[in-house]
């Protein structure tokens, strides 16, 4: 998907000054009971494996606009269970010099419709794994979500 209108007008006013979004992030299991499997793309990008995330628009709510990032990115309806975390990441910049910190809640989320697939031009690749195989492919971050997200209710985790 294409950087949003309303990020690329902020970009003329600002340059690639640091901007603060707010972002979302899914831990969806193939099965809301008995979580074996969690859906993973590969960013198209950086060519890392990664837990489908995106950013909300203005007037969006946090979970619906999660559902929408995951159907868009990967062909496939979830249905959220609850919220996982809400942290600050990383300052990061992109190649182009755009300075982002993303707000990102986190929620975990379980399966209802659709064919995994490449959906959108941010992934190479899109597809269900077990948690062993995905944990040996994801960064530290996104394994972490997965240990929160693996009980099906729990309190939120905030940074401390």
């Amino acid at each position: 998907m294409p950087t949003p209108e309303f990020v690329l007008q902020l970009r003329r006013k600002i340059g690639n000054d640091l901007l603060l979004f707010p972002g979302v992030k899914s831990v969806v299991f193939d099965r809301r009971e008995d979580p074996s499997r969690v859906l993973l793309g590969k960013r198209s990008d950086n060519g890392q494996w990664h837990l489908p995330a995106g950013m909300m628009e203005p007037g969006e709510q946090p979970a619906p606009a999660l559902v929408r990032e995951v159907l868009e990115e990967t062909g496939v309806v979830i249905e959220i269970d609850r919220l996982i975390s809400v942290l600050t990441l990383p300052r990061s910049a992109y190649p182009n010099g755009d300075q982002v910190q993303f707000l990102s809640c986190a929620f975990r989320a379980h399966y209802v419709s659709g064919d995994a697939r490449v959906a959108d031009d941010e992934s190479l690749e899109v597809g269900w794994y077990d948690l062993d195989r995905a944990r040996r492919m994801l960064g530290p971050a996104d394994r972490e979500s997965i240990e929160l997200a693996l009980p099906l209710e729990g309190p939120p985790f905030f940074h401390r």
